[in-house]
């Protein structure tokens, strides 16, 4: 596993924030209105502390148990990030999250929206969550479609103690030219289109789309939340899969 000094990692995370500020002006918006997520995933803890004593202000983790147990560590240290999960939540493990202040990027079900809820009713506290989207159509791909969501938007939002803040999705990751900025547009689209069925429009504000290699494209196409993690981090070691 390649780990950069805080010299060289700083250097990655002013890189990155001038690549998103110029891809930001192309597209007539403002930097500011635009989140880096500094994917920590598989990473150690202290790496992901270093990254945020550089300036790194938000974190973002692909498992509950990861993340959770990333977070114990960096509160004893007085650090505290906005963390945010990005990969697949299981049912099972939403009692590893519940209550803490993350937001859930990947609400990929009614049925683990649903589990959410509870643990959140529970404890009288709200969930701050995006619904992941497929708008690639990509089997491998977790996410409501948009003819899913569109239909259970009204079930989703009856849901007690969810804020439902937005959508998140990814593009293939072997795309051809010009596939990752048609399927943020189609994300885009369709984060419009429920803008008039009935969500809150206090909390629906968030479009979290864009990867090391195609941030730029999801910019143009109206992201809010950009999740880079090789660019800032380096290549990282895979474990097996669970």
């Amino acid at each position: 596993m390649n780990m950069y000094s805080p010299e060289e990692m700083k250097e990655n995370i002013a890189r990155v924030r001038e690549q998103i500020a110029d891809a930001a002006k192309e597209a007539g918006r403002d930097p500011s209105e635009i989140t880096l997520i500094g994917v920590s995933k598989f990473f150690p803890a202290e790496y992901a502390a270093q990254a945020f004593s550089l300036g790194l202000t938000d974190l973002g983790e692909n498992r509950a148990e990861e993340m959770h147990g990333k977070k114990q560590i960096l509160d004893e240290k007085d650090l505290h990030p906005n963390w945010h999960l990005i990969g697949t939540l299981q049912s099972r493990k939403v009692r590893l999250i519940a209550g803490e202040s993350y937001l859930i990027h990947s609400v990929d079900s009614t049925s683990l929206a649903a589990e959410i809820s509870k643990r959140y009713v529970t404890i009288e506290t709200r969930a701050k969550i995006l619904l992941e989207v497929n708008v690639s159509g990509e089997e491998s791909k977790h996410g409501f479609t948009s003819s899913e969501v569109i239909e259970q938007i009204e079930t989703l939002l009856s849901l007690p103690n969810l804020d439902i803040c937005g959508l998140m999705t990814m593009a293939p990751i072997q795309h051809q030219e010009g596939e990752a900025r048609t399927v943020f547009e189609k994300a885009r689209d369709l984060f419009e289109d429920l803008k008039h069925r009935g969500v809150d429009e206090e909390c629906w504000k968030y479009l979290s789309m864009g990867m090391s290699g195609d941030f730029r494209e999801a910019i143009a196409c109206g992201a809010t939340h950009v999740r880079i993690g090789t660019a800032i981090f380096g290549k990282r070691d895979y474990p097996d899969p669970l």
